[in-house]
């Protein structure tokens, strides 16, 4: 591979390159329950909007509109914790919440892929199904959920099969980084819920 080959290749995905490496750095920053994720996150949800639309992956493109919502209120809730205890506080998740978020993301599947199909989308049924969990992973995530990295490690492990086949090949890779960020942000989380009082469900 030459140097223009290289040159090349990072003009041309220039916004990709750029959402890889902050959404690497935001997601080591989340696991480590450190606030200043969520700038660093939304920033790369605005990113990986241009990436996704431009690769005509609606769905994914879609997903980083919620996914700046989610982020927001994320932002809000941690920093609102952290105000009144000190620290980003894992919350426990009652198991009826945990089967009605994924009998939403059950629903939400079925309602994006019907729009997905009508606007042309590519992969519409299994891109629709990853938008909609993933948005039920990321309010698990807003809401300090350790669930919320046994459901990423799922969806960003069938997103590297996705991606590969659209070609983004530089995503894919991101994504397998994501399953072993994922891997460790549950052992954090894990680990901060057994040497503090793990507190309940608000």
């Amino acid at each position: 591979m030459t140097w223009a080959i290289i040159t090349h290749y990072i003009g041309s995905h220039a916004v990709e390159l750029a959402g890889f490496v902050i959404t690497a750095l935001g997601i080591w920053l989340t696991t480590k329950r450190l606030l200043i994720c969520w700038p660093v996150v939304l920033l790369a949800d605005f990113l990986y909007l241009v990436v996704f639309y431009q690769a005509r992956l609606y769905s994914d493109a879609l997903l980083q509109v919620f996914f700046v919502a989610f982020t927001l209120y994320g932002w809000w809730h941690w920093w609102r914790g952290v105000r009144q205890e000190g620290e980003v506080r894992v919350v426990r998740l009652p198991f009826t919440s945990m089967l009605l978020a994924m009998a939403a993301g059950a629903v939400g599947s079925v309602a994006l892929g019907l729009l997905a199909v009508r606007l042309h989308a590519a992969l519409p049924h299994l891109d629709a199904a990853l938008t909609s969990y993933s948005l039920v992973a990321s309010w698990w995530q807003a809401r300090k959920h350790i669930a919320n990295w046994w459901l990423w490690i799922v969806v960003d492990t069938i997103y590297i099969g996705e991606y590969i086949y659209k070609d983004l090949w530089l995503t894919g890779v991101l994504y397998a980084g994501l399953v072993a960020l994922a891997v460790l942000g549950l052992r954090d989380w894990r680990r901060a819920a057994g040497t503090s009082r793990l507190k309940p469900v608000e």
